[in-house]
């Protein structure tokens, strides 16, 4: 994703009028200019109210619109309201987890070369990943949204801990196609060792969090 370069604090540039290209390890917070402690403070109070109302309703119909709130209300318009939290709080969680989603269904093809490149080295990623087998472009997309699936239905840490194993498994992915490109197209080569080394920085920064829900610190 092309991240809005912040401004600072301060910063006054406007917020983007159309849908931001969205690239799947780029988390870079978006601009914003209202006051910072009152969106942080909105932020966590929107995540709570998701996960914690999400959670307390038992219709799976609820949980599929919950799992789709990118696909309908625009990934910008998540990224506006949590983007900017820490990474390791609970909105910063579940920013992670519908950015992760969203990279995987907008680019299944892709992801699914990734997942299967690094699935040989980290098996042990794969299995808490836990998708099925091939993992072509149809079975990353259910898989992505059975991980999302489970911040509302199942167990919240695990949710978190499988998203940071799929995260592994890609990294470890793209650095394979980073050491095979490396003499034809450097410059490629070069972008995709930079995104595994994010998404390993998202991988631990989702366990942290679920280690945190498991001691009822992650808000």
């Amino acid at each position: 994703m092309s991240a809005v370069p912040a401004n600072g604090p301060g910063g006054s540039a406007p917020r983007p009028h159309k849908p931001v290209p969205f690239a799947p390890v780029d988390f870079e917070p978006f601009v914003g200019g209202a006051d910072p402690a009152r969106v942080s403070e909105a932020a966590h109070l929107a995540a709570a109210a998701l996960v914690h109302q999400g959670r307390a309703n038992t219709d799976p119909a609820v949980t599929r619109r919950l799992v789709k709130l990118a696909d309908k209300e625009g990934l910008e318009a998540i990224a506006e309201l949590w983007a900017e939290s820490p990474p390791r709080s609970l909105p910063g969680a579940l920013w992670r987890l519908y950015a992760l989603r969203a990279a995987t269904v907008q680019n299944p093809e892709r992801m699914a070369a990734y997942f299967s490149e690094g699935r040989y080295v980290a098996q042990v990623q794969h299995v808490v990943a836990g998708v099925a087998e091939p993992p072509g472009a149809d079975e990353l997309r259910s898989m992505a949204d059975s991980i999302l699936s489970g911040a509302f239905d199942g167990e919240f840490d695990v949710a978190l801990e499988r998203s940071a194993a799929f995260c592994r498994v890609v990294a470890l992915g793209q650095t394979h196609h980073a050491d095979a490109a490396e003499h034809a197209n450097e410059r490629h080569a070069g972008k995709l060792t930079r995104s595994a080394r994010q998404l390993v920085k998202t991988a631990e920064d989702l366990e942290a969090s679920a280690r945190a829900w498991r001691r009822g610190e992650l808000v």
